[in-house]
């Protein structure tokens, strides 16, 4: 989970802040200095860091701060707006050409993911109301120009290629074929290097010049850490972009890059890649991000996959069903279903404000669980998820053989059934419970699904309402 270690090492500072209460300058000092250390072991750049210690300190330094009746909350309240200002302050959008075609040139080192990524942002726009055409520019890499006609299937995002010729020749002539067909966005997927070099910069600096494109977006891998930074200097210097596309920020636990491109370059993080799906992709949100690193959590992003996530019809059928009582294991595996469409569960948990990923160390947050559950359910017959009371010992047997899974999974699949069946008897008869009422009442527009963050699993584990 990307900034795990950063999000535990200034929670630690803050909590040592909490514990004494009036704080003196000295204290914070202190406190300062050990969330300097955790910075650069996030690999932000030292300049970074040294600036953005020196912007806090002067501000946590003063008298309002330190005589305020919850110095520490102020404190954290202070390093929240800084680390905001650090990634940009506010989310940048794509510039949209008064006349279409919008045309945005996708740059970057070979490795980050522009083939895929650029097709990500395609299929985002797609769902926005544009006509995307994605255009095949990389003539190099072997195998490129068809995993860009793979990817723009998927998404269903029409694909320009004309082979393995001049690219220069191939942008003016996707943005040529895009204005003949109405397509309101053209993506140049471009060639890359393993490193920067003056052929490449010479090539993409002819594309510019032939086509003008409207956005120059440079993807960058979040893993590479400061040789994201350095690349994304380099293709500024040589190309004047417009915003970066930071990749694999999931499987970064530092975040070093995240906080120090804005800063170093001047240009902003635009959207990140949070998975290797091609749903998984996110506008970059500085203020929602500096909440997730100080584990204050992000829950109008959770709120946003829950809204795309989860279908309005099915969550009216389900506060239907809830009323009369007849929650079946279907309607259990239709809501574990949607749920896995917003994402690892590691990501949704690290939005729920409070929960840090220390506090869910080896209590099985992965999606294994969910897999599992869902295995179990498809392996019943249509009558036996209706009527789960008819599940005897041979048919519990069977199930668990179905499902490569034993026979105490089976039964603790339906004790957690059983929990949430109790619960939804509540509903009816107009005794739910006030807060339920809300939740349903938000599951009706859109919210998450009737149910929202209880299913599946209820009561489950140590976080009620998920499966672990």
């Amino acid at each position: 989970m990307a900034f795990e270690g950063l999000t535990e090492k200034l929670a630690a500072a803050f909590k040592k802040l909490r514990g004494k209460g009036r704080l003196s300058e000295a204290d914070v000092k202190e406190a300062m200095r050990e969330i300097r250390l955790a910075l650069l072991e996030a690999d932000v750049s030292y300049k970074v860091v040294k600036q953005f210690i020196a912007q806090v300190t002067e501000k946590a330094v003063g008298a309002d701060v330190l005589e305020a009746l919850s110095p520490a909350q102020m404190i954290v309240k202070i390093v929240n707006q800084e680390l905001t200002e650090l990634m940009g302050g506010t989310s940048a959008k794509l510039t949209i050409a008064p006349k279409p075609p919008t045309v945005v040139m996708m740059v970057g080192l070979q490795g980050a993911g522009k083939t895929t990524n650029g097709a990500k942002l395609a299929g985002m726009m797609k769902k926005q109301g544009k006509r995307p055409l994605l255009a095949a520019c990389d003539v190099y890499r072997p195998a490129a120009i068809k995993q860009l006609e793979v990817v723009g299937e998927q998404l269903d995002v029409p694909v320009f290629q004309m082979g393995q010729i001049d690219p220069v020749d191939i942008a003016k002539a996707a943005v040529a074929h895009a204005e003949k067909h109405g397509n309101d966005m053209v993506f140049l997927d471009t060639a890359g290097r393993l490193h920067v070099d003056e052929a490449l910069m010479d090539e993409l600096k002819a594309i510019k010049a032939a086509v003008d494109p409207t956005e120059i977006l440079l993807v960058v891998d979040a893993m590479i850490g400061q040789d994201a930074v350095n690349a994304a200097k380099a293709f500024d210097d040589a190309l004047d972009i417009n915003g970066v596309m930071l990749t694999k920020l999931d499987g970064d636990a530092r975040g070093g890059a995240a906080l120090s491109i804005k800063a170093v370059t001047g240009k902003p993080i635009k959207f990140v890649g949070t998975g290797e799906k091609l749903d998984q992709i996110e506008v970059f949100h500085p203020d929602r991000m500096a909440s997730r690193i100080l584990g204050m959590g992000d829950m109008l992003s959770l709120i946003e996959k829950a809204e795309q996530s989860f279908d309005e019809k099915k969550a009216m059928e389900l506060q239907e069903k809830l009323r009369k009582n007849k929650f079946t294991l279907t309607d259990f595996y239709e809501q574990m279903a949607q749920l896995k469409k917003m994402g690892s569960l590691s990501d949704i948990i690290g939005m729920i404000p409070g929960i840090k990923a220390s506090d869910v160390e080896g209590v099985g947050v992965d999606d294994g669980m969910l897999r599992q559950m869902e295995a179990i359910i498809l392996s019943m017959t249509p009558y036996e998820r209706e009527n789960p009371n008819v599940l005897n010992s041979n048919r519990k047997k069977r199930i668990a053989a179905g499902s490569g899974t034993q026979v105490v999974d089976v039964n603790r699949l339906l004790k957690q059934f059983d929990m949430l069946q109790t619960m939804t008897k509540q509903f009816s008869g107009g005794k739910m419970p006030r807060n339920m009422r809300k939740m349903m009442k938000k599951g009706g527009k859109g919210g998450m699904g009737g149910l929202g963050g209880m299913m599946p699993g209820m009561g489950g584990g140590k976080f009620p309402g998920l499966p672990f």
